[in-house]
């Protein structure tokens, strides 16, 4: 998986106090989880920007005085009115310890069902995994091509090689389905041809009745 940088310096106070003066100064305040015991620390805004806002994946190396840490966002928390980036929470990797993270899902190809007039349903555009540091996904990739109106694409039908799945095999990843207009107009042929068939019969059942009357004059 692709790292990004991050140059940040240890935090010694913790408190409200100095947590707003690093947010004056446009800096971010974060904490590394996951080693012996958390590491506080504090990087621009800016350098953030690529591994934060972006659909795609990436783990984090974060140099502190010296010091190298990789690590992926756990966590991260935004002003709820300016949306500007207030805290990052950060999970240490370990070569040898596994861990979990969300991996996006790229699809290739543009399916048959779609150019028969389907829609493309697209539920599941990340998908939870389980790897080592070393075996992370940049993307999972799954191609569509050849789905046609009806068929979909599960968990269980993704071959993995150095990571597992956290979702249950039978989830849907992506699917093509008819188009609601084309179900619409369906149901319309259906009861405009039960109406056609309810006056034919009216019809037919109207005669015996004329001719009662005429043999009653």
């Amino acid at each position: 998986m692709q790292s990004i940088t991050i140059k940040g310096s240890k935090r010694e106070l913790v408190g409200k106090k100095a947590t707003k003066a690093l947010r004056n100064a446009d800096k971010v305040p974060c904490v590394i989880y996951g080693g012996e015991q958390p590491i506080h620390f504090s990087a621009d805004d800016a350098s953030f920007k690529k591994l934060v806002y972006t659909p795609n994946v990436y783990t984090a190396s974060i140099e502190l005085d010296g010091n190298k840490y990789n690590a992926i966002v756990q966590d991260l928390q935004f002003h709820p009115v300016t949306d500007k980036l207030l805290h990052i929470d950060f999970y240490q990797l370990h070569d040898d310890k596994p861990v979990m993270m969300n991996i996006p899902v790229k699809l290739e190809g543009t399916p048959a069902g779609v150019r028969d007039g389907g829609v493309l349903r697209f539920p599941s555009r990340k998908l939870s995994v389980t790897a080592l540091p070393k075996d992370l996904p940049d993307f999972i990739s799954v191609n569509i091509e050849s789905l046609k109106i009806g068929d979909k694409v599960l968990i269980a039908d993704i071959e993995t090689a150095n990571f597992t799945f956290n979702q249950p095999e039978n989830s849907v990843i992506v699917q093509v389905r008819i188009a609601r207009a084309a179900i619409v107009d369906e149901v319309e042929d259906e009861e405009g041809e039960e109406g056609e068939e309810g006056e034919e019969g009216a019809e037919e059942g109207a005669t015996p009745e004329a001719g009662k009357e005429e043999k009653s004059e």
